[in-house]
């Protein structure tokens, strides 16, 4: 398994805590600063590997050769703009180009019957990032919609993520109503 902008790590520390062993995990994040939960998921046996763009992500050193059968990210984000009027227009766009860049990426390091996970807010102005459509471009097929909850995966703390401290990076935000897309090949 795959977890891409995985920030400070506390998606996949739930995994690995819950399951007990992390050795069939690869958690990977932008940022190379390490995280409090990097140490338990290594004690667990998961792989951590920072510097990892989700765009470009089947072109890193560490990963161009892997296949996975789950590649998941949580509430890809381009970070955040300045005013509103970027949000509307200008962040959308980018936002849009992440997923769909992760997707594209994410495609190439499939297995035969693998799938990718793209846990989004489905509310306005999220919806309008067209995340099936997104897939639909890249060649792949929307096998299911699934409601996710934050309090299912004990410890996890979605965060704001993003460049400098006038974004508040480390900040969690309220997930709302939210979808897990998977798609396969």
């Amino acid at each position: 398994m795959l977890l891409v902008g995985e920030g400070d790590f506390s998606f996949a520390a739930s995994f690995a805590t819950a399951f007990g062993n992390a050795s069939n995990i690869v958690a990977t994040s932008l940022d190379s600063q390490a995280a409090a939960n990097v140490c338990l998921l290594k004690d667990k046996g998961c792989t951590v590997i920072h510097g990892v763009d989700a765009t470009t992500m089947s072109q890193h050193p560490s990963l161009m050769h892997q296949k996975f059968d789950r590649i998941v990210f949580n509430y890809p984000h381009a970070g955040f703009p300045r005013t509103e009027h970027d949000i509307l227009i200008k962040y959308r766009t980018l936002h849009k180009e992440v997923v769909r860049g992760f997707l594209r990426n994410g495609r190439e390091m499939l297995t035969r019957r693998g799938e990718i996970h793209v846990t989004h807010k489905i509310g306005e102005p999220f919806s309008q990032w067209g995340i099936e459509e997104l897939g639909r471009e890249v060649g792949l097929v929307l096998t299911e919609k699934a409601a996710f909850s934050v309090s299912d995966y004990p410890g996890y703390e979605n965060k704001r993520g993003g460049e400098g401290s006038s974004c508040r990076s480390s900040d969690t935000f309220p997930a709302g109503l939210s979808r897990t897309f998977k798609f396969a090949k």
